[in-house]
């Protein structure tokens, strides 16, 4: 600087101004660029064009503010108000905006959700598709958007989790394209009202106590929907309600900033200082933006003149952020009120013209197909003279709609089928018809799973191997020996869960391990569920391979809104490219009491149709099981027979290798006269069943479905019932649940029906949860005598 002139100092210092001027001017763009797109889409949703709109109007100057410290390689979990801060980043255009507003299909349009989200719900690619993780660490990173309120904050968690994993294992530093020394950040949005949901402070108190890189950024406009703060919040403000999580010197805990949505100067000054600490020390921030407002309210569904006085109105229209960031510029002198003005208009005219690019890519397919449609409607008019008016009239009708979609394009087509009938002459329509219901199950129906070579069901089975002198141990200390050299051969491989790491759970899988293989990838965990999962939710998506624990399956509960609003349908909400293959690792069945005893069966399948869901009957068959599942690109329930591990099994000698194809049934027990088809815990009560009987006469087929999902891909059960006629299915989950399940695929799916010479049986537990003790297992659960009255019932028929 000595050497330097007064003239040159001089040129810096304007060099430096105009800089600063110019990265304003560019904010206060982007946020009139999004406020006008927010208008906008609000009138498209009014005049028809759009299902429904939601928008982020009232927040776009902390966005721009939040988005100028969002680097290459962070990470963000948000929600459907953020239009403004995916804007500034670059992770989405306007166009792509407008297409993912008027649900267009085509990812190319929508690369975010191809259609499939609501609008403002972004996404970045996280894999190539192969399944391959794409490098992460240079990149800007968006989680795709969730709407369950709150839903955003587990995944949270775990992405900036990891961060701290990567700084703390030695064994991920040479992973540079995941992370750079765990110096990621996870930017985290939520509404002001959805902080009163259980999943807020559960994060909050997870981030404190582990101290990872999280910034939550909550926007306070004053209500949750139509309700005022003052009905959700304990003091009315979430940063007073929060004061016992401040983090003080010699204490864990949170950094907490209160900041007015109106200030683009203090919000960058907070944010700024905010983000540059978390990165240094890992310690969570919440930047409680103040005094937001919503120009348009709520939502298209209505207006929120119904719920705020004339008073609060005329304030948001006073204090509007746009209108207060244009007054700071003119008054710190960096622009006139003409070039903001011009500004304003520019943008107006980019919106409308994004807007019609947008719409006109959304309907030139459905242009092409309704004229194609009608071409073939018309065509049969001749044909069928009792039938040519109501063609004429179909093909009329799809002709007139001005905005049509592709199921009117359908209807009128299955119309014109009906009128045609059977004849040859509509084979055209007909083929036209099937291409179409073809195309649009694959722009509707694709990606619940990994779709490329990771795909689970190409991954070939390899079976156990045993030397001579194998020998036989408990159940526990197959997975303990399994566990150990997965950990020593995968750095990618984490577990965690409540009493995971120092004991080694409470059934001692993991005994000794964490002295092994350090504190840092096998570790215990609070009581928690829900952020358990939200620890694996976010490890998995940046690249690593956790094993999170329930320590008992009827724990599930705690932790399945994130596994079936999030996990579960994670691949299908973006078409594939984004995936999170968390392991589940759980055990049930059979132990003692309500809530220790639950098979829960049909709720897990339900709820988690994207997640493969594994109930082997040993433990050996679990070792086989997660060799599959890591091979794989899918999250996955694994559930272990809470009774079996200390039954005694064979230790392969090829833990690592073997491998057990997932939706392969396997038959335990070879018999002629009848099909029992079950698994886990209640196989071994099938078997004692089928012994029983084979002494009375009765020659039973033991299968053991070994997963749920996905199920009997290779129909073995049919294959069953075609050489015995005859079938039980025996499930320990309450009437209709996981039986009624096995039911549909056996008798409906593989047309088992067919091969019946008596009718179908299902022997579950009771409708009640299972009493507790020996005797109200017995008498809750099926038994091996209930099974055997059941058989002999159906043998004599």
């Amino acid at each position: 600087m000595e050497n330097l002139s007064t003239n040159e100092l001089i040129d810096q210092e304007k060099l430096s101004f105009d800089k600063f001027r110019e990265e304003v001017l560019k904010d206060y763009r982007v946020a009139c660029e999004s406020r006008e797109a927010s208008l906008l889409g609000r009138k498209e949703v009014l005049t028809g064009k759009a299902k429904f709109g939601i928008f982020g109007d009232g927040k776009e100057v902390p966005q721009v503010a939040m988005a100028k410290f969002f680097r290459p390689g962070d990470f963000y979990a948000g929600y459907y108000r953020d239009q403004t801060f995916a804007f500034a980043t670059g992770a989405a255009t306007i166009e792509e905006f407008f297409s993912q507003l008027y649900a267009d299909p085509d990812v190319h349009n929508d690369p975010h959700s191809a259609g499939r989200q609501m609008n403002s719900h972004f996404a970045t690619p996280f894999v190539g598709p192969d399944g391959e993780t794409l490098d992460l660490i240079n990149r800007k990173n968006l989680t795709a958007g969730l709407a369950p309120t709150a839903a955003q904050m587990p995944r949270a968690l775990g992405l900036a989790y990891a961060s701290k994993v990567f700084r703390e294992v030695e064994q991920l530093k040479s992973f540079t394209d995941l992370s750079s020394n765990g110096n990621e950040v996870c930017f985290c949005t939520i509404g002001d009202a959805s902080t009163s949901e259980g999943h807020f402070f559960e994060t909050v108190n997870a981030a404190g106590v582990l101290q990872v890189p999280l910034a939550i950024f909550v926007w306070d406009d004053g209500y949750g929907i139509s309700v005022p703060r003052k009905y959700q919040t304990t003091k009315g403000s979430i940063s007073e309600a929060l004061k016992g999580f401040q983090k003080e010197e010699g204490t864990n805990g949170v950094e907490i900033f209160r900041v007015k949505a109106w200030d683009y100067a203090g919000m960058c000054e907070a944010f700024e200082a905010g983000i540059r600490a978390i990165r240094l020390t890992h310690t969570p921030v919440i930047f409680h933006v103040e005094e937001v407002t919503q120009p348009q309210g709520h939502s298209t569904s209505g207006s929120h003149e119904r719920y705020k006085s004339p008073e609060r109105l005329e304030w948001e229209r006073e204090w509007d952020g746009i209108k207060k960031m244009k007054e700071w510029i003119i008054d710190n002198e960096l622009a006139g009120e003409e070039e903001l003005d011009d500004i304003e208009t520019a943008c107006k005219e980019l919106i409308r013209h994004h807007r019609n690019a947008a719409w006109e890519k959304y309907q030139e397919p459905l242009k092409r197909q309704v004229s194609r449609s009608v071409e073939l409607i018309r065509n049969l008019v001749d044909y069928f003279p009792y039938r040519g008016e109501m063609l004429e009239k179909t093909a009329a009708d799809l002709a007139a709609n001005r905005e049509p979609g592709r199921k009117e394009v359908l209807r009128a087509l299955h119309q014109a089928l009906d009128l045609a009938g059977d004849d040859p002459v509509g084979n055209s329509l007909k083929e036209y018809y099937l291409d179409l219901k073809k195309e649009n199950a694959a722009l509707y129906n694709t990606h619940l799973y990994h779709e490329g070579a990771r795909n689970i069901l190409h991954i070939a089975e390899v079976p156990a191997e045993y030397e001579d002198d194998a020998p036989l141990i408990n159940g526990y200390e197959i997975l303990n020996h399994y566990f150990d050299e997965l950990f020593s051969h995968n750095p990618k491989v984490l577990a965690f869960g409540e009493d995971l790491g120092k004991i080694g759970d409470v059934n001692q899988g993991f005994a000794g391990l964490q002295a092994r293989h350090g504190a840092s990838r096998i570790f215990d965990t609070g009581i928690r569920e829900l952020t358990i999962m939200g620890q694996g939710i976010g490890l998995a998506f940046r690249g690593l391979r956790p094993i999170a624990e329930i320590q008992y399956l009827d724990y599930l509960l705690y932790g399945l809104q994130p596994l079936s609003d999030d996990l579960a349908s994670l691949q299908y909400r973006t078409a594939g490219q984004q995936t999170a293959p968390l392991i589940v690792r759980t055990r049930g069945h059979r132990l003692e009491g309500i809530w220790h005893s639950g098979s829960p069966m049909g709720m897990a399948i339900h709820a988690l149709r994207g997640m493969h869901i594994c109930v082997p009957r040993n433990m050996t068959q679990a070792a086989g099981m997660y060799n599959t599942l890591l091979e794989g690109a899918d999250p996955a329930l694994v559930i272990e027979c809470l009774n079996g591990y200390r039954l005694k099994e064979k230790l392969p000698s090829n833990l690592l290798a073997f491998r057990v194809p997932l939706g392969v049934p396997e038959v335990v027990r070879e018999g002629e006269d009848i099909t029992l088809v079950s698994y886990g815990a209640t196989l071994r009560i099938v078997q004692e069943a089928a012994a029983t009987l084979q002494e009375l006469g009765i020659s039973c087929e033991v299968v053991d479905v070994q997963t749920l999902l996905p199920f009997d891909i290779h129909h073995k059960i049919l294959d069953s019932l075609k050489k015995t006629s005859r079938i039980v299915i025996i499930d320990e989950d309450v009437p209709g649940g996981a039986a009624g399940y096995i039911f549909n695929k056996v008798m409906e799916e593989q047309g088992g029906y067919r091969w019946l010479d008596t009718a179908p049986r299902t022997i579950t537990a009771q409708a009640h949860r299972p009493a507790y003790a020996s005797d109200g297992d017995y008498f809750s659960k099926p038994n091996a005598e209930q099974i055997i009255d059941v058989v002999k019932e159906m043998m004599a028929e």
